[in-house]
């Protein structure tokens, strides 16, 4: 796979330079999240859609993606955005193909048969992913992205719900962004997905991020590195009160690749009073905010805010909706600066790309 832009035709007279992996990723998400339907595809359960179906659009045609060079980005991507299955596989496991074959069950077996001595069991899922890998028509896979979608999708199979009952409330959910978004989130009054489905949230910080203590930082940089959910390049850390959100009645879902979503409130908010803390990571680092207070001198101006984003959404729209990242037709987008203002809307949102 080169890593020369543009790979296999996708160049376009190299008016900007990007890895063939990221180039192929990008136009892979914006079809996945936002463009399925301008590409005459539907999302199904879980938001799936058939691989031979995504590949035949104009948007991946147009970088000329082979089912194997999809298969290998879609194992390797550092922020699993992306789940692969055998159709076989949904009628008994839907364990994706990523970062490992799938691991489906063996489909002679039923409940009310013995179950085999463990070689041979073993013997039976290798012989199985064996002959998945061995698979090369596209049209027997089914292909979706885990989180990020603009598009109406049945969450159903694609996240799972986040409660108490179910003891599976992450110990830290945190948000990432900079400083200009973080200026019309307060102006706002709270955390909105701003086109998306969900504000995106990530169970823990990225390498080498430390959480601050009064300025001072603290932390283990031995801690676990979460993969997704927010962008190595925020600078300005939120930490929500789930807990206290959960008993206010706003749902939060987890995707598979771990990224934590909401929805909000029923305003489409999650309000800053359930911001427990807030960091400003730039230079020697201070807190911003504590237990839902906006800073001093801070005022929600609710109908500025929506001035504000609105001059955001002008010359382009997200992708799928005629512009922004990779919209239209499945090229890089419309005319103007959509990327720019996507960008903007994506960290106020959340999104790490």
């Amino acid at each position: 796979m080169s890593n020369k832009h543009g790979g296999r035709g996708g160049g376009r007279g190299g008016r900007r330079e990007m890895p063939r992996e990221m180039e192929v990723s990008k136009k892979v998400s914006w079809l996945l999240r936002h463009g399925a339907e301008k590409e005459g595809l539907k999302l199904g359960k879980g938001g799936y859609v058939n691989v031979g179906d995504a590949l035949n659009t104009r948007a991946l045609r147009s970088l000329h993606i082979t089912f194997s060079e999809l298969r290998a980005i879609v194992a390797s991507n550092d922020k699993q955005r992306f789940s692969m299955i055998p159709i076989s596989s949904l009628t008994t496991s839907t364990t994706p193909l990523n970062p490992t074959p799938a691991e489906s069950s063996n489909p002679s077996s039923s409940s009310d048969q013995p179950i085999p001595p463990h070689p041979s069991l073993d013997e039976s899922r290798l012989n199985e992913e064996a002959q998945v890998l061995d698979d090369t028509d596209p049209h027997h896979f089914l292909i979706r992205a885990n989180q990020g979608h603009s598009l109406k999708v049945d969450i159903e199979g694609l996240l799972t719900p986040i409660t108490v009952e179910d003891g599976n409330v992450p110990d830290v959910v945190v948000h990432g962004t900079n400083e200009q978004a973080w200026k019309m989130i307060c102006m706002g009054g709270g955390l909105r997905s701003m086109g998306r489905n969900h504000v995106h949230f990530a169970r823990g910080l990225p390498r080498g991020f430390r959480q601050l203590s009064d300025g001072e930082h603290k932390g283990s940089d031995d801690a676990a590195p979460v993969i997704s959910g927010m962008r190595a390049s925020s600078t300005i850390i939120i930490y929500i009160d789930i807990l206290s959100a959960l008993a206010a009645g706003i749902k939060f879902f987890m995707s598979e690749n771990g990224v934590v979503l909401s929805a909000g409130n029923e305003e489409g908010i999650i309000p800053y009073q359930f911001f427990k803390r807030v960091e400003d990571r730039r230079g020697e680092g201070k807190v911003l905010m504590k237990d839902g207070v906006l800073p001093e001198g801070v005022v929600v101006d609710v109908e500025e805010w929506k001035k504000e984003t609105g001059n955001l959404g002008k010359g382009g729209k997200r992708g799928g909706r005629g512009g922004g990242r990779g919209g239209g037709r499945g090229g890089r987008g419309g005319k103007g600066k959509p990327k720019a203002m996507d960008d903007e809307r994506d960290l106020m949102a959340g999104i790490d790309g």
